[in-house]
């Protein structure tokens, strides 16, 4: 196996909310591409050291405070690469290609118009997504459901699991209503949904007119060769990339799992103790730290976490928490 080269890279955000990037030289590896910038990491440097030294490099850039966001691993024909993906959080002066390189800031919204080196397809995702999702819970009857959900969207979540069980509606035609419902509702706010549902109701609703994001399997699917509740779509799924994947996972087998299944983000729980199942081992901030230490796709962190739990979530990993009660009720 060819040796790994670790490189660290910046992900800098300006006050207009757009990030900067630049265009690879034609002669390097991935030439020709843009990326978020950074280099090589040197014998004794860390990920952080390294990060201040090249984009002082690079783009005349000072360094003041940056955060881990993520760490991903890639093999290329030619090489491996392990990306220490760091946010920066505050910088001083004006970027500019020191090197002869093209630069540029360009709104997060519009990263995905741009020709990235697949490894950075995990960054890129990472920043689409928002740092709450909600998971929705029980409700009375449609009515109950979209109260519910304009409340949620009214309070600035971005980022929605519709998660239908067998006994969440009386019939397919219900459903189908509440499925309608949550897309016009997310559309208007411009948040994303995803859909959890039955493979009953795979097979039985009619989803080609509704606008939503992608789907989520839960770790029963996850465990089924056969992925039974998205069998109809699965496929859809993996080839057009049209749809968003996300999965449920409670150990370090499940996130295998997702990976597997190229999946663009999970959810791992329970991180602590919930009110709706005490019984469950919890992981803790810990073991949750570890699991996602060298976790390639955005995980949020589920499970007894509420928006207090929000900064430490992130200090050990997580893209962010998801929730039901904390969103929901």
């Amino acid at each position: 196996m060819a040796k790994t080269v670790h490189v660290a890279v910046a992900v800098i955000i300006n006050h207009k909310d757009e990030v900067c990037i630049s265009l690879r030289h034609k002669n390097a590896h991935q030439g020709g591409l843009w990326e978020f910038p950074g280099g090589k990491i040197e014998a004794g440097e860390s990920a952080e050291q390294a990060l201040v030294r090249e984009l002082k490099e690079e783009l005349a850039l000072e360094i003041v405070h940056t955060r881990a966001l993520i760490k991903i691993t890639h093999d290329y024909d030619d090489k491996r690469v392990c990306l220490h993906v760091h946010k920066v959080l505050s910088f001083h002066g004006t970027a500019k290609g020191m090197e002869g390189q093209q630069v540029k800031w360009l709104p997060i919204a519009e990263l995905s118009s741009h020709v990235f080196p697949v490894a950075n397809r995990a960054i890129i995702n990472s920043l689409l997504l928002p740092d709450k999702y909600l998971i929705t819970g029980k409700f009375t009857g449609p009515d109950d459901f979209t109260d519910r959900l304009s409340n949620a969207l009214n309070k600035g979540i971005k980022l929605v699991q519709l998660r239908l069980k067998e006994n969440s509606v009386q019939d397919s035609q219900q459903a189908q209503g509440i499925i309608e419902s949550a897309a016009n509702l997310c559309g208007r706010k411009k948040a994303m949904l995803m859909l959890n549902l039955p493979a009953r109701l795979y097979k039985e609703m009619d989803l080609t007119s509704i606008s939503f994001a992608g789907f989520h399997l839960d770790s029963r699917s996850l465990n089924t060769p056969s992925f039974s509740d998205v069998s109809e779509v699965a496929p859809t799924v993996q080839s057009n990339g049209r749809y968003l994947l996300s999965a449920s996972c409670h150990n370090s087998e499940e996130l295998i799992l997702a990976l597997q299944l190229k999946a663009d983000f999970v959810v791992l729980s329970p991180v602590q103790k919930t009110a709706s199942h005490p019984e469950m081992e919890v992981m803790g901030w810990k073991q949750f730290a570890q699991l996602t230490e060298n976790l390639s796709i955005p995980v949020y962190a589920l499970g007894g976490v509420a928006e207090d739990d929000l900064d430490t979530a992130k200090l050990t990993g997580a893209q962010g928490i998801a929730a039901i009660s904390a969103f929901w009720e």
